[in-house]
């Protein structure tokens, strides 16, 4: 807000730190393999995942009722780490320990994508879920 008022940046390029990597994966409430159709319905099961560098922002609760009239967004995961390759594993571990159900989530199509070898050595195109879903 201040920029865009005019005032100048604090810090110059090369001032920068990096420090590590973060990934998200939206949750929806979708069945990745009936080409995300909208999974609508009562969450009966529901364990959120936790742990060093993970974070979930999200409404859902057990008994939360998903609607079909709104947006399917469930939650954000996010994970941060030191390194590309420990983010995609505390992903993974993640995804692993988050259940939400019996509702159909992009939870699966999100382990399928960080387990896929062209994706864990950074190898993706725009065309790479397309080209994920022509392999099946």
């Amino acid at each position: 807000i201040k920029i865009a008022n005019g005032s100048k940046l604090t810090l110059k390029q090369d001032e920068i730190e990096f420090n590590g990597c973060a990934m998200e994966c939206r949750i929806n409430a979708e069945d990745p393999d009936k080409e995300f159709m909208p999974s609508p319905g009562k969450v009966l099961d529901y364990i959120a995942p936790g742990g060093p560098g993970i974070r979930l922002d999200t409404h859902v609760y057990h008994g939360y009722e998903v609607s079909p009239y709104y947006d399917s967004m469930l939650g954000k995961l996010i994970v941060h780490g030191k390194k590309r390759t420990e983010v995609i594993d505390r992903m993974l571990r993640a995804l692993g320990e988050y259940v939400i159900g019996p509702i159909k989530t992009t939870i699966p199509f999100h382990k399928e994508v960080l387990n896929n070898p062209r994706f864990r050595r950074g190898q993706v195109t725009t065309d790479f879920v397309d080209t994920l879903f022509a392999e099946k």
